[in-house]
């Protein structure tokens, strides 16, 4: 597979457009999945994982809730420390793997999936969500992508109105 160049400064203004002025944050996330699906090339999954206790107070704090997607059915609850999408959570750091097999504790959703990265969602300091992405490709993301698609997650952070 040959390099994969992503304009993430034109991504991530595309991703400020898209969420500027839109008050509802299930119409905003879906937007901007749709948008990362038909921007980023060699995924098979991409979409958000949310707090679920900010989504309902019911809800465990430490819990990822399935939120806006593209791609096959998913998994709909992620404990934080499990898996990637946990594991970004849990530690607030992105997670970049590059085979997710070799991952100890993977939840495999999509048995297509080779490498993932997952980037956290922050507000008030603390972790609000997750954007994960899938690639049927082993080493599909790069530092680049990395560092364009945390531009991308400050973008969505920065306009994500929950209320």
């Amino acid at each position: 597979m040959g390099t994969i160049h992503t304009d993430y400064q034109l991504l991530a203004a595309q991703v400020k457009e898209l969420m500027d002025d839109q008050p509802h944050w299930v119409t905003a996330l879906a937007n901007v999945a749709a948008l990362l699906a038909q921007t980023l090339e060699d995924i098979n999954w991409v979409g958000f994982y949310l707090v679920g206790s900010i989504l309902d107070g019911k809800l465990p704090p430490d819990e990822l809730v399935l939120g806006p997607f593209v791609g096959k059915v998913a998994c709909t609850r992620i404990p934080f420390g499990k898996g990637v999408c946990g594991t970004a959570a849990e530690l607030d750091q992105s997670q970049r793997v590059e085979d997710v097999h070799a991952f100890v504790g993977h939840i495999a959703c999509d048995a297509d999936s080779a490498s993932e990265i997952v980037v956290p969602l922050r507000a008030n300091g603390k972790v609000i969500g997750v954007l994960d992405i899938d690639s049927p490709s082993k080493s599909r993301f790069s530092e680049v992508d990395q560092q364009g698609l945390e531009q991308v997650a400050l973008c969505v952070q920065t306009h994500l109105r929950l209320q």
